[in-house]
């Protein structure tokens, strides 16, 4: 359990932070836009009241950290990473004069004009929608069937995370951000890393080991994998890149390309996919592993055999 209620006046000075991004020449940035820094609608601090009223809320029980407050205001601190689908940022969401904070990462899907994911065909076998008009929009790379699927990205990533966090909760050994709320294209999660500065989680491949530590992350990992599988669902997109380590737990993210094992027909080939992806990692460091006779389990696992 959080313990965050407190925020020293020097925390997350602005120039300090550090921030884990995907490309070398990512731009962080600060408070909103001018124009809106003069709406007398908004707080007296922070850069806008916060959006959880009238967002779709995460899992219950709720961590203690989640500012549910109306009062609440967020601020924006800077970028955390750009992706190919989407963008993270670092919001500061605090009720102000009680010290009670929470730091959160903003993922804002891009909208079909400026995403960069171009691989949606694979992932979306099995995803339906009620309408026949959206489905041919979705199918046809429409204008309105790329926000279609901006949506249902961010909608099919909250709902997995949702349902991983409960796993994990009830003793499940798999780690997940908890899913703050979503609204449209952008989904809050709980922020990764240290609180106070503001410096992320190092990713997997960042992550520099004795065999002891590399042995207790790939039972992580294969005990995560495994409660994949038991939840008939694969990651689809499993790599060293979208796996942080923070004090010394195996956190899985990025998953909005959240397969269905079951109901799409290239799932064994997605579970593959992740297994053999994350095992050449710790191969490559000397730690031995048999990736094929994973599958095989894991593959059991899920009801594919």
């Amino acid at each position: 359990m959080r313990e965050h209620d407190s925020f020293g006046p020097a925390t997350m000075r602005r120039g300090r932070r550090k921030f884990d991004d995907d490309e070398a020449d990512f731009v962080k940035v600060g408070r909103l836009e001018p124009a809106l820094a003069e709406d007398p609608d908004l707080p007296e601090t922070g850069d806008r009241w916060s959006t959880w009223d009238g967002a779709l809320h995460g899992p219950q029980p709720r961590p203690d950290w989640i500012r549910t407050e109306h009062g609440a205001v967020d601020t924006e601190l800077g970028m955390l990473k750009t992706g190919k689908e989407a963008d993270v940022f670092l919001v500061r969401r605090e009720l102000p004069g009680t010290g009670q904070t929470s730091m959160i990462a903003a993922k804002r899907y891009r909208d079909g004009d400026h995403r960069l994911f171009h691989r949606d065909a694979g992932y979306l076998e099995g995803r339906r929608v009620r309408r026949s008009r959206e489905m041919r929009a979705m199918t046809n790379r429409t204008a309105f069937g790329k926000e279609l699927i901006a949506g249902q990205w961010a909608a099919a990533e909250f709902g997995a995370l949702s349902r991983l966090w409960q796993v994990g909760q009830e003793g499940g050994t798999i780690s997940v951000p908890y899913p703050v709320q979503l609204i449209g294209t952008e989904l809050m999660l709980e922020f990764i890393g240290d609180w106070e500065t503001g410096e992320a989680a190092p990713r997997l491949a960042q992550v520099r080991t004795d065999r002891d530590g590399l042995e207790d992350l790939w039972r992580q990992m294969t005990e995560a994998l495994s409660v994949l599988a038991r939840t008939q669902i694969a990651h689809g997109d499993l790599s060293p890149y979208n796996t942080l380590v923070h004090e010394g737990r195996l956190v899985i993210i990025d998953m909005p390309q959240i397969v269905d094992l079951i109901a799409n027909p290239q799932g064994a080939q997605f579970l593959a996919r992740d297994v053999r992806n994350v095992a050449s990692w710790f191969t490559a460091r000397g730690l031995t592993v048999e990736p094929e006779a994973l599958i095989e389990r894991l593959s059991y696992e899920a009801g594919l055999l």
